[in-house]
């Protein structure tokens, strides 16, 4: 017997199982997961404006924007009010857009210890938290929303759901194959390691800067 069948083996005796009831306890789980209960969630047309809220209660700052198109000049805008560099890396799914249009010195690929602004898009958005969730891949590196103080995130509106449940449903029916990585972002890196005194920027970005496109 290896230890490990020894330890599962004592816990089996202190909870009483035995194959009978091993099989009943298999059910329950086995139902729980087909039905799993959640909390109350926000309603199908108020998706957008739970995920502001929320996104804004994480610090994270907002803008929105009706195209794809204009991103680039709503990053530029909200860049020079910040007093911020206007050199930033570019994911590659976003490469297409007019970035140089807009005054912007783009670099597309993945972020280095030398860039300060990061662009990145989002796999879902979740309302119930203000949560970014980021997969990477060829055309989007983990490293940009990781590295750079600054980092926007463009979010298409019809990517945000209600909750971690749906997010990770939509996950598993259309990512193939499974991304190496899986990151969710609520608003800047802070810690409170220190006499509990919030610092923002710890192991991450200072600013998480959110753009809905939609």
């Amino acid at each position: 017997m290896s230890v490990r069948d020894d330890i599962l083996g004592r816990l089996r005796r202190q909870l009483g199982r035995t194959d009978s009831t091993s099989a009943a306890a298999r059910a329950r789980v086995e139902a729980t997961i087909a039905q799993p209960q959640t909390g109350p969630r926000a309603a199908a047309d108020g998706l957008l404006d739970r995920f502001i809220e929320r996104a804004l209660a994480m610090i994270s700052t907002v803008d929105r924007c009706a195209t794809e198109a204009e991103v680039p000049a709503h990053c530029a805008d909200w860049l020079r009010g910040q007093g911020l560099p206007t050199t930033l890396v570019v994911a590659p799914a976003l490469a297409t857009l007019d970035w140089a249009g807009a005054g912007l010195n783009a670099r597309i690929g993945a972020a280095t210890g030398d860039d300060l602004v990061g662009v990145t898009g989002c796999f879902r958005a979740i309302a119930e938290t203000g949560t970014l969730m980021l997969c990477s891949g060829p055309q989007s590196p983990a490293v940009n929303s990781l590295l750079p103080e600054t980092h926007i995130a463009v979010v298409p509106r019809q990517h945000i759901v209600a909750d971690m449940e749906a997010a990770w449903a939509d996950a598993r029916r259309e990512l193939a194959p499974w991304p190496r990585a899986v990151n969710f972002v609520s608003g800047p890196s802070r810690t409170a390691d220190i006499e509990q005194t919030i610092v923002l920027g710890a192991h991450g970005p200072y600013r998480v800067h959110l753009l809905i496109v939609g």
